[in-house]
């Protein structure tokens, strides 16, 4: 019995019968051991010799195609969403607590950085991630402030930053904008949302003239919910927060500037490095 029946071409291109090889006999032998003869290896065509798959063409066509769109989208929602840089002398944080019932005690905390990607047409590019220095907080006393600032309540020694980042951004009804996201305080981390308000987005009338965008920003969080739970019957649970904030926009070298404002003036293509205003009447 021959494993593999038919006719071929001889050398001499004449039609005649194959003739086993050695290799065939040994298959053959093989084969009849274990009951059954020899089936040969079937060569699947969408393989190489390599053994690496081999595409099709209709199939590359697709692959290049989507790649080619993709490569096409990112960059192009990169550009719509502008960069821009807090500007930590004129970004500060503000927050209310109930101190007994008797009134709110307020304090501050300025020297917030981060950066932001904001573009005012398109709030779902929204992107801000801010950092509050919380040994700069201040309420007016020193006694109050070492209290606020030890381990009991805030512990600044063991969690110096409070870090919010956003991750959605919608306009509302009442004209104003919820920006929500994390907020990572005393080393817990708990969502938040905050009411924002677009005060102005505008070329800055002062040196080094670029374009600036202010913001205010309210939310309301509780202090239990951070593990800050020290003096319940003194200190209130609920905290008030309220941001003012204004963000420098920042760009790459080369980047064309545009102020639809219709303002004009220098612009340098270096990063943002915020400088202090003078006071009014310096220049006077």
């Amino acid at each position: 019995m021959r494993p593999f029946p038919g006719r071929t071409f001889n050398d001499c291109g004449r039609r005649g019968k194959s003739r086993p090889t050695t290799a065939t006999r040994d298959l053959s032998r093989i084969g009849r051991m274990h009951g059954k003869p020899p089936t040969p290896d079937r060569i699947d065509p969408r393989v190489s010799i390599s053994g690496a798959r081999v595409w099709h063409a209709r199939t590359l066509a697709i692959a290049l195609g989507l790649c080619s769109t993709l490569t096409v989208a990112i960059p192009a929602s990169a550009k719509d969403a502008p960069s821009w840089v807090l500007d930590p002398v004129h970004t500060r944080v503000m927050f209310a607590v109930s101190h007994a019932g008797f009134s709110q005690a307020l304090g501050t905390v300025s020297g917030s950085t981060g950066t932001l990607v904001f573009d005012p047409d398109d709030w779902g590019l929204t992107r801000l991630d801010a950092t509050v220095p919380l040994e700069r907080v201040d309420l007016g006393d020193p006694s109050w402030n070492r209290a606020v600032l030890a381990p009991r309540l805030l512990d600044v020694q063991s969690y110096p930053m409070a870090r919010f980042t956003s991750e959605s951004a919608f306009p509302s009804d009442d004209g104003n904008v919820h920006v929500c996201g994390q907020l990572t305080l005393h080393g817990v981390t708990r969502p938040l949302c905050m009411d924002v308000t677009v005060n102005a987005v505008k070329r800055h009338p002062m040196p080094p003239f670029r374009r600036t965008a202010g913001f205010s920003a309210t939310a309301v969080l509780s202090r239990s919910d951070f593990g800050i739970t020290a003096w319940p019957s003194v200190i209130g649970d609920d905290v008030t927060l309220r941001i003012e904030a204004e963000a420098v926009r920042s760009r790459v070298a080369g980047e064309p500037v545009h102020d639809e404002g219709g303002d004009s003036g220098p612009e340098t293509d270096a990063e943002v490095e915020p400088t202090p205003e003078p006071e009014p009447g310096a220049a006077l």
